[in-house]
């Protein structure tokens, strides 16, 4: 059976690529694959930059702490800056020649204006087309079973989630901790299959990161597919499902810990190879087995009825193969940046968010 964070993840890196899609159609935009499309416009980023940053901005200033505050979760400031979706400024009525970074000013640009009206109703028109291509009764399943579960949580949690931090950690050392959960008003955004999707894997990570050394993310999409056999670094991104710059971010945190060895391939093909080291499988193991006992453990804190019908909720969703019901929604419109690189081949077992632009996949 795939771990429990694998359907999540699986499905959520589905519908965000969808979502992505839909907004990169809609929206004038720039990339660095076709350049600028009809009419420019911004950067294009993921659906997290939505939910971290421009939901929360308007035509009025308001300070970097309070959009901390309303997306509950760090934005990629400079970088949604240099996109051209927001503009950062001190205030005015602060004298201090360099103002902390908290304090500074952020409202939404003319292109973040539209990058708002084409995400606002994004989610409903990707939730619909969910429905109604594998029925309503089956995602009905799955957002009441994600219901369940997240009004067991303890923690506030943001609504997306959060740009992986050094070490690439959700949630671990070099993360702040998430409060005690409180009264918040329930809107359309927080029953949201997305947001359901992303509290419950950034609660899997808050309890697999307090006991790891290792993120789970880098666990789950490059430490769980080495093995002791060396295999091409330019191969792991297939095997994984994530991007080449997600994967040399990884082996760089597991090289560090003596976890893998990257060497030059001996065949003398350009490239290198990378294998675990001893102390690496003992480290793949202990990880499948924390994984494992973080997942028995909700079925104790949560319920195994609570968990037991959200895994049969996404167990015909989501899968390794290209028999996974959630391949169609990966496929890009014929324009599409993601129409000019290879199909893949599965997906990652959790998303890998990096302060790229906020893809799934680390693209």
């Amino acid at each position: 059976m795939l771990p429990l964070t694998a359907l999540l993840s699986q499905t959520l890196v589905a519908y965000t690529v969808e979502f992505d899609n839909e907004f990169e159609h809609r929206m004038p935009h720039r990339t660095t694959i076709s350049g600028p499309s009809a009419g420019g416009g911004p950067w294009l980023v993921s659906m997290v930059m939505w939910f971290n940053c421009m939901r929360h901005v308007g035509e009025e200033p308001i300070p970097v702490r309070e959009l901390q505050q309303r997306a509950r979760t760090p934005t990629n400031l400079a970088g949604m800056h240099r996109w051209r979706y927001i503009d950062v400024s001190a205030d005015p009525d602060d004298t201090r020649a360099q103002p902390p970074p908290a304090g500074l000013l952020v409202r939404a640009t003319a292109n973040g204006h539209v990058a708002q009206r084409v995400w606002r109703p994004l989610a409903g028109v990707i939730e619909r087309r969910w429905d109604e291509r594998w029925g309503r009764a089956r995602i009905d399943a799955v957002r009441t079973a994600l219901r369940a579960l997240e009004s067991r949580f303890e923690l506030d949690l943001p609504d997306c989630l959060p740009i992986l931090g050094y070490g690439l950690w959700s949630a671990g050392p070099s993360r702040p901790a998430f409060p005690s959960t409180h009264a918040r008003a329930a809107d359309e955004v927080a029953h949201s299959l997305p947001t359901l999707l992303s509290r419950a894997l950034l609660m899997a990570a808050v309890d697999f990161e307090a006991r790891s050394r290792l993120s789970l993310a880098i666990y789950a999409d490059v430490l769980r597919v080495l093995e002791s056999q060396a295999v091409p670094v330019r191969d792991v991104p297939r095997l994984s499902g994530v991007s080449k710059e997600a994967i040399s971010m990884a082996t760089g945190v597991l090289s560090k810990r003596d976890l893998v060895a990257i060497e030059p391939d001996p065949s003398g093909s350009r490239g290198k190879v990378v294998s675990l080291t001893a102390k690496g499988s003992r480290s793949k193991s202990a990880h499948e087995r924390l994984l494992r006992t973080v997942e028995r453990d909700w079925e104790s804190r949560f319920g195994g009825d609570v968990i037991g019908r959200l895994r049969d909720s996404l167990e015909p969703l989501a899968g390794d193969s290209r028999g996974s019901l959630l391949f169609p929604a990966l496929q890009p419109y014929p324009d599409g940046w993601r129409a000019s690189v290879p199909t893949p081949a599965t997906l990652p077992h959790f998303p890998m968010v990096l302060h790229r632009g906020g893809y799934p996949d680390g693209s």
